[in-house]
């Protein structure tokens, strides 16, 4: 078996490669190279390939996409790879990503051009998806291996994975499987050949057992030979996918050597709406929540509304400190006084606890009394409608209401002592903002009035509009809805909920199901003692789970219902955060941010998306990073532990620690469009240590095998249809 020549150290600081040989022609002082902080893909389409652009996406990572099937794409040759500038050899990519390790067709001149670039300035090369074979210095699968399903399996990431690209992780990659009936992964395990090529190493950095064997079979790698280095990877996956989640990180570090623009953080953020409020309950019998239009009859003393208690209250507090995750409570002051008329004036316990503890959490204005803010509503019908005027138009609640509803609640937490800020609002309901079907724009009363009151950050609804939008003047921070609903406080009515909403007709359910090709359903009803722990729970953690490793800031909200009686709510966090602890090293901790952080988040992605496709370029000479914008804009980027950016003549640390490395937000100087960082000594320069021609590589022998559930991704369950 080949045995790795780098130590890990070395690719920490990736291979040091020393200062190259002037080129033929070029004065000594022009020898180091410039290498444009860009990727290249090369895209056949399939969705390993459309994975990494995701992650590249998300990042904020410029690359450059080559289609494959594009009849008028260019030509890959020396002239596409590299050119001259300022009498300094250029080389246009940092990193390549093909789809497999040779996808031009055996001895090909533009598989020879990239091989010989590679080698020149010292490239690397991944390998999305590609077969087992001794080409990328393994065994075939058939030679002591396996080929097959991944679902359910394990991996792990190896030692030299961890002092090396995996280090962030802790040990295992599980590989989904959420439908039994559909292969959702495939792979091939196999081993490093015994007998490699003069030179040659390869070295595992995630692998697993064979199945029926006794030995471990690689599923990533890296080959290093004739100069060059690819990340073989044996198994194909989907951007949605938590394998690929997992290591997408480590791919891309690989792949530009610790270096490039763009960055990554698992976020994970939780609002509680409606506290003080009461939410009104789930009728097990009726199977509707009286209080709504749509069901008969109101919360009764046999079936009382859900409210969370002053023990609830000391809980929260004691909940969120264990598991240093802070909450974000939306209050309705209304609720609190509402209380305080049906008790005969008695303080409110509820209210008392949280003043004695309000440092513990972080408040968000709720409005007073979580009224709709859109159009007016006509409940006469079911679903309700716009009501409109004698001419047919739209009848919008009021300015001076949506003011009074900000600026009571506002006035009621400033008069109960709390600590508050104005430029944050979420509306009861969204409302307000669009709601489709029945209110296609927002209500044209609510912007001026968000200015007037100082309102930057208006909470939205991720399952109506994903993407961040201005209102006004103001911004949304989309969230994400939790399906613990808002009208249950036990596991029992929870699952008795939805049993109705996610099963068929003939099974007891409400018939939202009856067509299943449209709607992901139950295929049996959940026993309302255990579905909710079975169930629901590993469902609704999943699904979090998926957002918090997409590099995703949105945050997530239930109800204060769900952090009373029973507190369901707690279920599902743990395992999210239990789940997160035994996937991620410490080095790679969740973030937590508050709303108008993350709102602010997102606007800098969007302006920094807009910078990338108007023309940001980056380079890297030596130690020496160079960002330049066509207008000044803050800068996203990943380097390693001891990059300084110098500005206005002084040099600082660049960025927070994270994952073993250092990312964030760089500005420029008043005035300036270029940002200037030095890397620490000792960080790998890609300069040309392999002069000379790469040998050709023929293409692979046998077409890997991508099964339906990566060419169209399983849905993880009821109420989840798109996979984001």
């Amino acid at each position: 078996m080949g045995r790795p020549t780098r130590s890990a150290a070395a690719w920490a600081a990736g291979a040091l490669l020393a200062a190259a040989a002037p080129i033929a022609g070029a004065q000594a002082a022009d020898a180091t190279p410039r290498i444009d902080l860009r990727v290249l893909v090369v895209d056949d389409g399939g969705p390993a390939t459309a994975a990494i652009r995701a992650e590249l996406d998300d990042a904020g990572t410029p690359y450059t996409n080559v289609v494959l099937s594009d009849s008028g794409r260019p030509r890959i040759d020396d002239a596409f790879l590299s050119d001259t500038v300022d009498g300094r050899p250029r080389a246009r990519f940092q990193g390549v990503v093909l789809p497999n390790d040779s996808p031009f067709g055996a001895s090909s001149p533009e598989m020879t051009a990239l091989a010989n670039y590679e080698k020149r300035f010292g490239i690397r090369q991944v390998d999305a998806y590609t077969y087992a074979r001794p080409a990328v210095g393994l065994n075939t699968p058939q030679d002591s291996g396996y080929s097959g399903t991944l679902d359910g399996k394990t991996a792990q990431v190896t030692a030299a994975g961890a002092t090396g690209p995996f280090g962030y992780l802790r040990e295992n990659v599980p590989f989904e499987d959420n439908d039994p009936d559909v292969n959702e992964s495939w792979g091939y395990l196999a081993t490093p050949l015994d007998k490699q090529a003069d030179g040659a190493t390869f070295t595992s950095y995630l692998d697993a057992p064979v199945p029926g064997g006794t030995g471990r079979g690689s599923l990533i790698g890296q080959y290093s030979h004739d100069g060059r280095d690819e990340l073989v990877v044996t198994f194909v996956y989907n951007q949605y996918q938590q394998q690929f989640r997992l290591v997408s990180r480590g791919i891309v570090e690989w792949l530009t050597q610790g270096v490039h623009l763009g960055a990554s953080r698992n976020y994970f953020a939780l609002h509680v709406d409606d506290l003080f409020a009461s939410d009104d309950r789930w009728d097990t019998q009726l199977k509707c929540t009286p209080g709504d239009v749509d069901c008969p009859g109101n919360p009764t003393p046999d079936h009382p509304s859900l409210r969370m208690t002053a023990a609830d209250a000391q809980y929260a507090k004691q909940w969120s400190q264990s598991h240093n995750l802070p909450i974000d409570f939306a209050y309705n002051g209304v609720g609190s006084e509402e209380y305080r008329s049906d008790h005969g004036g008695a303080p409110d316990p509820l209210l008392q606890q949280f003043v004695a503890d309000q440092k513990s959490f972080r408040w968000i204005n709720h409005t007073y009394t979580h009224a709709f803010l859109g159009c007016e509503q006509n409940t006469t019908v079911v679903p309700w409608k716009c009501a409109t005027d004698l001419f047919g138009n739209t009848k919008w609640v009021s300015g001076p209401y949506i003011n009074s509803q900000i600026d009571d609640n506002l006035t009621w937490g400033a008069r109960q002592g709390f600590t508050l800020d104005r430029d944050e609002l979420v509306t009861g309901e969204h409302s307000g903002l669009k709601t489709l079907p029945q209110q296609d724009r927002d209500n044209p009363n609510l912007a001026p009035v968000l200015a007037a009151n100082g309102v930057r950050w208006i909470g939205s609804d991720t399952s109506r509009e994903r993407q961040q939008r201005s209102v006004g003047s103001t911004l949304t921070v989309p969230r994400y809805p939790m399906n613990i609903f808002y009208n249950t406080g036990t596991a029992a009515e929870e699952t008795d909920e939805y049993n109705w909403l996610y099963t068929k007709k003939a099974d007891g359910g409400s018939g939202t199901c009856e067509n299943s090709t449209t709607t992901t359903c139950l295929k049996s009803p959940l026993d309302v003692k255990t579905g909710f722990t079975s169930y629901i729970t590993p469902l609704e953690t999943r699904i979090a789970l998926s957002h918090v490793l997409a590099n995703d800031p949105r945050p997530h909200f239930m109800h204060q219902s769900n952090l009373s009686e029973e507190r369901i709510g707690y279920t599902v966090l743990e395992k999210v955060l239990s789940d997160y602890a035994g996937l991620y090293a410490d080095s790679t901790p969740i973030v937590n941010l508050r709303m108008r952080d993350i709102g602010t988040e997102l606007s800098k992605r969007a302006a920094w998306k807009k910078a990338v496709d108007s023309g940001v370029s980056a380079y890297r000479i030596g130690n020496d990073v160079t960002v330049l914008a066509p207008v000044p804009v803050e800068a996203t980027a990943t380097f390693p532990e001891g990059t300084v950016q110098l500005k206005g003549g002084t040099s600082t640390a660049f960025g927070t620690a994270y994952a073993g490395q250092r990312s964030g937000w760089a500005t420029p100087a008043p005035g300036q469009t270029r940002l200037s960082f030095t890397l620490p000594v000792g960080t790998a320069t890609v300069a040309p240590a392999h002069p000379g021609h790469a040998a050709r590589v023929p293409a692979p022998a046998v077409a890997p095998t991508v099964p339906q559930g990566v060419t169209h991704p399983v849905p993880y369950g009821p109420g989840q249809t798109a996979r984001r």
